[in-house]
């Protein structure tokens, strides 16, 4: 280890915090003294809380009360780990080994460098502190032998931190492709927002029975799954410290070494071969020649594109324009968003009542629900539909280019947006279709109901893309530099989604209403009232595409100004 270099390589870090704090003056340097106060604060609190739990809570506690303790430390810890993760997917190195491979200089003792300074995080500001604070109080007020928590949990840090910046630097890689990193983004947005949602998914989908021996079982399946999961040996280690045999928490403590180690040793042989221009162990311009050669001698494929399919009874036109946006959709990030939101919100929502033991709600209702979730699932798009030219940015100027018929570009719009509103809504009803017991007739009803409500936010969907368009940003639901007048409407258009999507209760009403009259049950009445209100809306879109047709081509160019705004 040359100490010079790193001397060297410390103060030129300093003089670069040093520069940048004086660029920063004013508001800045006010702002980031506050944050460390905050964090100094926080770690102090954090610090002085898991020293007192340690020394006086814990002092003459059950051993299953202590892993108790220390598996709830590491979950937190691994939640917020997951969660600065998910707010820094890039690496940012903080020293650039890029410009220091041309000098005499050991890239290992950078990267070390590295690793160390990016793990500075809310996860270990708040969490660290308190685990070894309370390893401290544990050997002061229990004995010795748990000072042996001290090295298990260095270890458990040290081996999710090594394979966290191994991960990072292999999406990296990945990222390097501005679409795969807004996709990426997405994946681990939702991710967190799963997992966070987990424990109440769980305890409202798995079914259990409420008493003691229930809490043994599972407390006993955790017990068994802990040796399998390495986070997981620390809390195990504990317990066992606490019932005074050292064992686990000596393996544990090796174990964590040595599995931080080969997560470390990877991550830096990637980093070397991502700075080297190299993927997976061969040079990008081997693997660029070979894919020219394998493309040069690979021969047309014979069969239809997806972009000729032909959709009956469609126009061409409006074919053509409907399978080029859904193949655009598919690639776009903002669109998985959308989609994501529409069918796990929902499933959060719902999972709280629908699968909580059995369900005791009246056969007159349950089509009411039904069609509740219909439009529920419409609800969570409105956002999506109401702004279809804003996702297409720059490309809107080769429809406003184009010979076609304006209504035709409408219906292609509508047709490539037709799948993303109603897959979600399809997800949700085969979901309660079993503890809400649904009929057949009930869910093809249903199904009809979401074309329904589909038709009937394409038509205001299309209404407010034509008047208010807003550029969106690349990756996001976002809009740059919304206008006052595209933010007032989007509130009364969510407000009055509710009465707008009235006429869709009238097919379950009517059936009810036929019920109540002690008509014949075998009738499909709310299949007929939703086939036929169906046909009304199909009836009402179709007229509306003339005038809807030539209000686009009076605003088509302030519509192109507005989603090709170029953001300041």
């Amino acid at each position: 280890m040359n100490w010079q270099q790193i001397k060297t390589i410390f103060w030129l870090r300093w003089r670069l915090i040093c520069n940048q704090s004086r660029r920063d003056r004013g508001v800045g340097m006010v702002v980031s003294i506050l944050i460390g106060v905050a964090a100094c604060t926080v770690a102090t609190a954090s610090f002085a809380g898991g020293f007192l739990g340690g020394f006086f809570g814990l002092a003459k506690a059950s051993p299953v009360a202590i892993w108790l303790t220390w598996f709830v430390i590491t979950i937190v810890f691994l939640f917020f780990w997951l969660l600065g993760l998910v707010t820094e997917l890039q690496r940012s190195e903080t020293i650039d080994l890029q410009k220091l491979m041309h000098l005499p200089v050991a890239l290992g003792q950078m990267f070390v460098i590295n690793f160390l300074v990016s793990h500075f995080s809310l996860s270990i500001v708040i969490i660290v502190p308190a685990m070894f604070s309370l390893a401290l109080g544990l050997v002061l007020s229990r004995g010795i032998e748990m000072a042996l928590l001290v090295p298990l949990a260095a270890a458990t840090i040290f081996m999710v931190s090594a394979w966290t910046y191994c991960f990072r630097g292999w999406l990296a890689q990945l990222m390097t492709n501005p679409r795969r990193r807004r996709s990426i983004i997405v994946y681990f947005t939702f991710l967190l927002i799963l997992i966070g949602q987990g424990p109440n998914l769980f305890f409202h989908l798995h079914p259990h029975q409420k008493g003691r021996d229930n809490g043994d079982k599972l407390l006993n399946e955790v017990f068994a799954a802990q040796p399998y999961v390495p986070p997981l040996w620390l809390p195990c280690g504990a317990r066992a410290l606490a019932a005074g045999n050292p064992a686990p928490a000596l393996l544990g403590t090796l174990g964590c070494f040595a599995i931080g180690a080969i997560g470390l040793r990877r991550a830096y042989r990637s980093t070397v071969r991502f700075y080297h221009g190299e993927i997976g162990g061969r040079a990008a311009v081997k693997i660029k020649v070979s894919a020219n050669k394998a493309s040069a001698g690979t021969r047309p494929n014979p069969k239809a594109g997806f972009l000729e399919l032909r959709l009956p009874f469609v126009p061409e036109q409006a074919a053509a324009l409907a399978l080029a946006t859904f193949r655009s959709l598919l690639r776009a990030p903002e669109v998985k968003m959308a989609l994501a939101a529409a069918f796990v919100v929902p499933l959060i929502v719902g999972a709280t009542f629908l699968y909580r033991g059995s369900i005791s709600m009246p056969d007159e209702a349950k089509p009411f629900a039904a069609t509740a979730t219909a439009a529920f699932s419409a609800f969570m798009l409105i956002q999506f539909l109401a702004n279809q030219f804003g996702f297409d940015r720059d490309g809107f100027r080769s429809l406003m280019l184009s010979s076609a018929d304006r209504r035709f570009i409408l219906l292609g719009k509508n047709l490539a947006c037709l799948p993303i509103a109603v897959v979600p809504g399809v997800l949700l009803l085969a979901l309660i279709c079993v503890p809400l017991r649904l009929s057949p007739l009930t869910v093809l009803a249903t199904f009809v109901q979401l074309i329904t409500v589909s038709l009937m936010v394409s038509m205001v969907g299309n209404l407010f893309s034509i008047i208010a368009p807003q550029h969106m940003a690349p990756g996001t639901l976002r809009p740059t530099k919304p206008k006052i007048q595209f933010v007032l409407l989007m509130i009364v258009l969510q407000v009055l989604f509710t009465a707008a999507m009235a006429p869709i209760f009238l097919p379950a009403v009517s059936e009810w209403l036929w019920r109540r009259g002690g008509l014949p049950g075998f009738v499909p009445v709310n299949l007929i009232f939703s086939s036929a209100l169906c046909g009304v809306m199909l009836l009402i879109y179709w007229q509306l595409l003339g005038p809807m047709g030539r209000l686009l081509q009076k605003r088509e160019t302030k519509i192109l100004q507005s989603v090709t705004a170029e953001v300041e």
